[in-house]
């Protein structure tokens, strides 16, 4: 049985009652897959006053994963691990994180503010992973890419290919990474990837820098009204 829930990750108010309608049915949650997201829209603002792409690509997912934390946490077992997987893109090996300035406030590119908020999902899930490793969670925290439109564009950028090289996908093919990290055997207990068509694959350089990764992590909190959690690196 398929059921749905209406969820605008454009906004916190949204956010706060989905998890809490989530909640209320007292259901375990072993699966969740952060995948929404716009790109290259011209420069709009959420309700909370957050540039679109950061807003709904990045900080949506970011305080969906916290509030729902918990919850995984219960759901998991040293068996079976819950999973978290978040949909990034290629496009991430180009982006920058400007912390005093998320919002793209200063000088406005569609191009840039998608990268940036990409780069975001990717430290986002390995500061998590190293957070939920520490404690001894029965929780990982993975990151993919699939070979869709944002990978393509990516390369684009990097003049690699031509819009003529549009090709196309079926649904199945589009999540097919994402359906291997939920579910693969051999992902049991391993957290901390760069997925990319059932394989691990390097990140950006910038995404393996643990205090960026933090003072994202500190600065995403206090954007989205939430305590940062107590925790101590090893």
């Amino acid at each position: 049985t398929v059921q749905f829930s209406y969820l605008d990750l454009t906004s916190l108010r949204s956010v706060h009652q989905f998890v809490q309608r989530f909640k209320d049915r007292g259901l375990p949650l072993h699966v969740l897959v952060n995948n929404a997201g716009v790109m290259l829209v011209p420069e709009r603002r959420t309700e909370d006053g957050f540039e679109e792409h950061i807003g709904l690509n990045y900080l949506g997912h970011f305080l969906l994963t916290q509030l729902l934390l918990d919850t995984l946490k219960t759901s998991g077992t040293e068996e079976a691990c819950a999973r978290i997987i978040t949909v990034s893109s290629a496009t991430h090996y180009v982006g920058e994180i400007t912390l005093e300035d998320l919002q793209s406030s200063a000088c406005y590119s569609p191009h840039s503010a998608y990268a940036q908020s990409k780069l975001a999902l990717v430290l986002f899930t390995y500061h998590l992973q190293r957070r939920l490793a520490a404690e001894g969670s029965p929780v990982t925290a993975n990151t993919v890419i699939e070979l869709g439109l944002s990978l393509l564009f990516s390369l684009m950028l990097c003049n690699k290919l031509s819009l003529l090289s549009f090709g196309r996908q079926s649904p199945a093919q589009g999540a097919s990474t994402s359906v291997y990290a939920a579910a693969a055997p051999e992902l049991e207990g391993v957290g901390g990837c760069y997925l990319y068509n059932g394989r691990r694959t390097k990140s950006a350089d910038t995404s393996y820098d643990e205090e960026l990764q933090r003072q994202l992590w500190v600065r995403s909190c206090g954007l989205v009204g939430i305590r940062e959690p107590s925790w101590r690196a090893d």
